[in-house]
């Protein structure tokens, strides 16, 4: 079998372009609850301070709160902190360890294909339509959810070729 010289170099760099993907998420996620915080303490301030209650807040609010759960999902997959039951995993031998966590990513891959696909149509069905007092499209809703379905594609295709290459996994934050 001939080894290509730059299959090592090409994993590498798809994983880091990996890292770089959750590293942006975490960024947007951050900003979107910094932002979120601040609508919502200008929100406070013009009903009782100013008796004029800003009404775009509560559909901005809606926009952020679908960003900041479906990006920070999404990197939760890649870095092992989305929910999962780690019993069974634990005290099994280390064949039936392997055989769980290929199951569970071929799971997350079929659930992530499925999401952003389903979204995806969601989206462009609904991009025709406008969110109230925003005047933005209303797919804007439905677009982080494709975006995570994508994200959690990825991931896992990630966490697979490490599984199968012996490469070294993310950190695992269960622990």
């Amino acid at each position: 079998m001939i080894q290509n010289p730059h299959a090592g170099l090409l994993r590498t760099g798809f994983y880091g372009l990996l890292d770089g993907l959750a590293l942006i998420c975490k960024i947007i996620t951050g900003v979107s609850l910094v932002v979120l915080t601040l609508i919502f303490g200008w929100l406070v301030f013009g009903r009782y301070v100013m008796n004029d209650t800003p009404t775009w807040v509560e559909q901005v609010s809606l926009l952020l709160v679908m960003v900041i759960t479906f990006l920070g999902a999404a990197v939760g997959i890649h870095e092992h902190t989305h929910l999962g039951v780690s019993y069974f995993r634990e005290v099994v031998p280390d064949r039936v360890k392997t055989l769980f966590a290929v199951l569970t990513h071929i799971a997350l891959l079929i659930f992530g294909v499925i999401m952003a696909t389903q979204s995806y149509k969601l989206t462009v069905f609904k991009w025709g339509t406008e969110i109230p007092l925003l005047h933005l499209p209303e797919g804007l809703r439905s677009l982080p959810i494709a975006i995570c379905g994508v994200l959690i594609c990825l991931f896992t295709v990630g966490h697979l070729l490490r599984m199968i290459n012996g490469d070294p996994e993310v950190e695992d934050h269960d622990e």
